[in-house]
């Protein structure tokens, strides 16, 4: 059932008090991992993983997204997206690893509040960092579609999208 989420709603960072076990996606591989893998991530810092929750019910898990560091090469930037950025070989970025929403909760826009979460921590971290963009590697063409609608810039022939860390704080602030 489609509607506006409520107000009471908070991102944090995963805990041990977060019912992990509960939370379903509908996607195996994005179930699976935030049940099994994504504390480990956390440990051995490979992924920062962020949860978002409801005031009334904190633990209750109502979507997720992973951010961690990464590089592409320069010749992977896409063209609208090379004035944005160094002309390094090296391109650095910020990774949204995964982004889910549980099951029970999809067509309220969480995941929208969870992507501008994560491209406002995404940008202000860059100048501590250093990170030039904002990239996905969408799951599926629905979820490219969700990127791009949020302005995100497909690569040719993939479904990796990027968007410069200029344009993600324009995005977050909105």
């Amino acid at each position: 059932m489609a509607g506006r989420p409520s107000l009471d709603l908070r991102v944090a960072v995963l805990s041990d008090t977060h019912d992990r076990e509960s939370f379903t996606c509908g996607v195996e591989s994005l179930d699976r991992y935030f049940k099994t893998q994504a504390g480990q991530d956390i440990r051995r810092k490979a992924n920062a993983v962020f949860v978002l929750s409801q005031d009334a019910e904190p633990d209750r898990v109502l979507g997720y997204y992973t951010l961690c560091a990464m590089a592409i090469s320069q010749g992977e930037v896409p063209e609208a997206a090379r004035k944005h950025v160094p002309r390094y070989p090296l391109v650095s970025c910020t990774l949204i690893g995964r982004l889910a929403v549980a099951k029970d909760q999809q067509g309220q826009r969480l995941g929208s509040i969870l992507l501008a979460d994560a491209l406002q921590r995404a940008f202000e971290s860059a100048s501590t960092v250093g990170s030039s963009m904002v990239i996905v590697d969408a799951l599926d063409e629905a979820a490219a579609c969700f990127y791009a609608a949020h302005g995100f810039v497909r690569l040719p022939d993939s479904l990796r999208l990027v968007l410069p860390m200029r344009q993600a704080g324009v995005r977050a602030e909105r």
